[in-house]
């Protein structure tokens, strides 16, 4: 996150002195028509739940879920593409720009997107960070990108360079990227696996600092707490708790990786007020080997590939009837996110 916000400041610093920044705008050009905003949205979780015990006779207790809200901070510099809702006045973070994803703006020039969103949903709390600054020229773009979802758990720092060929509404291009990331594929628990897939998970909780008093059948967390009273809970409820604390501290542990990758893409954008489309794709076939021990190369035999790409269609049938699909999709390391919308319209006369 600091190599981040170093990005930014350093973005803003060179684009406010008195000259032109990326070799074209001022500093006026860079923010006129941006839009700061802030928003706040909540609403009802879902419902409380009653669980029941008899330990110690009849006993209910009631788990309750705080409200779900979301917290959105932004700044964005976008050019709108014709199919874009021009009826909201303002932002208020709930908005699905799927067109933020594509490798071209509409115009060229600086475009620039610094977003943040705190959230929690069902009582689990997310931060969600998205950031880009792309220059797109006649022959050539370059992005510099900086993403992290939580509840899709990816997180990476992207810069890319490419090459543009136009032909027509279809832009093909070709390019270099570079990612830094956490070693995505590393599995902390693969030392302690068996031979028949079992992991031995007791020696495991015993090094992270529990203790297990197999006479008496009780077990301890580090703290000296009994945790549970049986091989039961044990292995049901501590277990899990203890392979998931083990398995995130040991990839914190490791540093950032640096992956170079060659990608292809193309962007197609055609537009009228009864039929648009834009869809765009990105492929990395080919990813650099740098021998690294924690290498994806070691995970996966070779080579692999990472792919993204999305698509907006509009059409309005008759002055009654439309219909509509939008959506994207990554894949990056063998992780998958993606959203969609679609539907149909009719209006009643």
């Amino acid at each position: 996150m600091k190599k981040v916000l170093l990005v930014i400041l350093v973005f803003l610093v060179s684009c406010a002195a008195p000259k032109k920044c990326c070799g074209q705008d001022n500093i006026k050009d860079i923010f006129k028509f941006s839009t700061f905003y802030a928003a706040v949205n909540g609403g009802t979780s879902i419902s409380d739940v009653e669980t029941y015990s008899i330990t110690d006779g009849l006993g209910v207790e009631t788990i309750q879920t705080p409200y779900d809200y979301n917290l959105t901070l932004g700044i964005r510099k976008i050019a709108r593409f014709g199919y874009e809702n021009r009826a909201n006045t303002f932002y208020d973070g709930t908005e699905s720009n799927y067109s933020d994803a594509a490798t071209l703006g509409k115009k060229t020039g600086t475009e620039f997107l610094f977003q943040v969103d705190y959230r929690r949903q069902e009582g689990v709390e997310y931060l969600d960070q998205h950031h880009f600054i792309r220059y797109v020229a006649n022959n050539w773009t370059v992005k510099t990108e900086y993403l992290k979802d939580g509840f899709a758990d990816i997180e990476y720092f992207e810069t890319s360079q490419r090459y543009r060929y136009n032909i027509g509404k279809l832009d093909l291009n070709i390019g270099a990227v570079q990612r830094l990331s956490e070693p995505y594929g590393y599995d902390p628990l693969a030392s302690w696996k068996l031979d028949n897939g079992n992991i031995h998970y007791t020696y495991l909780a015993l090094q992270e600092g529990y203790n297990v008093d197999v006479y008496h059948e009780m077990y301890y967390n580090p703290d000296g707490d009994v945790v549970a009273y049986s091989s039961d809970v044990w292995e049901q409820i501590v277990i899990p708790e203890v392979l998931a604390n083990y398995t995130e501290k040991k990839r914190n542990e490791l540093n950032n990786r640096l992956q170079h990758s060659l990608v292809v893409g193309l962007d197609y954008y055609y537009y009228n007020k009864n039929f648009w489309i834009h869809t765009w794709a990105n492929l990395m076939p080919y990813h650099y080997n740098d021998k690294n021990e924690f290498s994806y190369h070691n995970y996966i035999d070779g080579q692999w590939l990472d792919y993204s790409g999305g698509l907006i269609f509009g059409q309005k049938i008759n002055k009654r009837l439309g219909v509509f699909a939008e959506g994207k999709y990554n894949k990056y390391w063998n992780r998958e996110w993606y959203d969609f919308k679609m539907g149909v319209n009719y209006i009643i006369r």
